[in-house]
């Protein structure tokens, strides 16, 4: 754990491990109970000094803190491929997003602005009046395990941008990069009371600060049971819920199919299928079904998978074994439902191999569910309509992707389809740090990206004068 500024021994420790090889990584002191109320006098103390500090001062904290990851790249990248699986080539692509992503937030710092209100629409007044954003308080930021770096920095750096101080309670399985973040905050300048990092479990740890009263707002990114879980808890505070997705593609017959088809070898894969906008599903009209299969099959064949350390690999491992088992959990339905199986379906060691399943039902777990694994499934549709129906059918909305060159279609997907993003001509796994990211339905709360987290992490002060007789 993390805590005044330095990384804390404790009795009971958990172990961190490479989910490629189980190699031990590091061991890191657990937080307990008391480490909760030691976290947050300490956050308190934090958010009177950051409250008060001038919005530049803040900017120049996080505009630091970006040179700093950006100085230690290699270090970072090491770390968060073996502690999450992810390759190296992944890994480094994170810590290039991370240095973007405190950059945006501490110009996110400099542009919370307010607005003047009128008070003469109803008749003559002698008020005048503004309203400008205040922080909140004490900020929880509950972070997955799949891009452990760059996800704590889309809740941490505009947190701190408001002049909020901050708790994280980073995944257990992931924990390393979001000490080392701390780490380069304090080395930035941030006050030491600034942030916390707590190891432990959600189910217990992290429950436990959900409850506490004196976070007033809660920042996570998970599963949507987890995310229910959360709500159901945390009582009276503001809450953003980056929660979980089937992302789906419609693919028209007058795409470019070896495109779409490179593009989903891309979008279905990267973080072995751990990502929540990774392609989980893809509906080919039926004129070119064929023809497009073929085009996939040829391109996730090529996937090199293996140890994520090595230059040329282009898949890692899974996280761990639940979700190897849930992975072959999902095939053996899809297959239950008519599904056929064209590549992998099976595991090697700590991989799951990457899998294509087709003509799979809309019934099948592949197609209701998450499945955050290397799994795509491809079905046939004949008509728009039916089309965004089945990307419409499962209680998720993050993103969706259309491919087509009739401008007509695009628009209309684009219009009907319920997810927080709609993307023409190009998988719904693209995310550039500046942009509203965020879902409908179960997917989600709020939205994401520096300019838009930051005002979900202040709120409308009031101010008004009336002008004495």
């Amino acid at each position: 754990m993390f805590f005044n500024g330095k990384r804390i021994k404790k009795i009971k420790t958990i172990t961190v491990k490479n989910p490629y090889n189980k190699s031990v990584i590091e061991t890191l002191g657990q937080s307990d109970a008391g480490d909760i109320t030691k976290a947050i006098d300490a956050a308190r103390i934090g958010f009177s000094i950051l409250k008060n500090l001038p919005a530049g001062k803040r900017a120049d904290i996080l505009e630091q803190c970006s040179r700093i990851i950006h100085n230690k790249k290699e270090d970072f990248a090491q770390v968060i491929s073996k502690e999450s699986g992810k390759t190296i080539k992944e890994a480094r692509g994170e810590v290039d997003r991370a240095v973007n992503t405190m950059k945006l937030s501490s110009l996110a710092a400099l542009g919370l602005t307010g607005k003047t209100i009128r008070f003469d629409l109803g008749g003559p007044s002698n008020k005048v009046g503004f309203y400008h954003r205040v922080p909140l308080g004490i900020v929880l930021a509950i972070t997955p395990f799949n891009f452990p770096l760059n996800l704590s920095c889309h809740k941490i750096g505009p947190a701190i941008a408001a002049g909020n101080s901050v708790i994280h309670k980073p995944a257990t399985k992931t924990p390393i990069s979001g000490i080392m973040l701390a780490q380069a905050l304090v080395e930035a300048g941030l006050p030491k009371q600034g942030i916390s990092v707590l190891v432990g479990p959600g189910s217990t740890l992290g429950m436990d600060l959900v409850r506490c009263t004196e976070i007033r707002k809660i920042s996570f990114t998970g599963s949507l049971e987890v995310g229910e879980l959360i709500t159901n808890n945390c009582g009276m505070k503001r809450v953003t819920m980056e929660l979980g997705s089937n992302s789906a593609v419609i693919v028209f017959k007058d795409a470019p199919l070896k495109l779409v088809a490179k593009k989903i070898r891309k979008g279905g894969y990267t973080l072995a299928g751990q990502v929540c906008i990774s392609i989980q599903r893809v509906y080919v009209e039926e004129a070119v079904a064929d023809e497009f299969m073929r085009e996939l099959s040829v391109e996730v064949g090529q996937i090199k998978y293996g140890d994520p350390l090595l230059e040329d690999t282009e898949m890692g491992p899974m996280i761990d074994e639940p979700a190897l088992n849930k992975a072959e959990q999902f095939c053996k339905d899809a297959l239950a439902h008519k599904g056929i199986l064209i590549l992998g379906g099976r595991r090697e060691n700590t991989i799951f191999l990457p899998t294509i399943l087709l003509n799979v039902s809309e019934e099948a777990l592949v197609i209701k569910e998450e499945a955050f694994a290397p799994i795509v499934a491809v079905n046939r549709f004949k008509t728009v309509e039916e089309a965004i129906n089945k990307v419409n059918g499962t209680k998720y909305g993050l993103q969706a992707a259309v491919f087509t060159q009739n401008i007509t279609k695009a628009l209309k997907c684009a219009q009907d389809i319920n997810a927080g993003g709609v993307l023409i001509n190009e998988f719904p796994t693209y995310r550039v740090d500046n942009m509203p990211y965020g879902g409908t339905k179960g997917s989600g709360i709020g939205r994401e990206g520096p300019e838009f987290a930051i005002k979900e992490m202040t709120e409308e002060k009031l101010i008004i004068f009336d002008q004495l007789p």
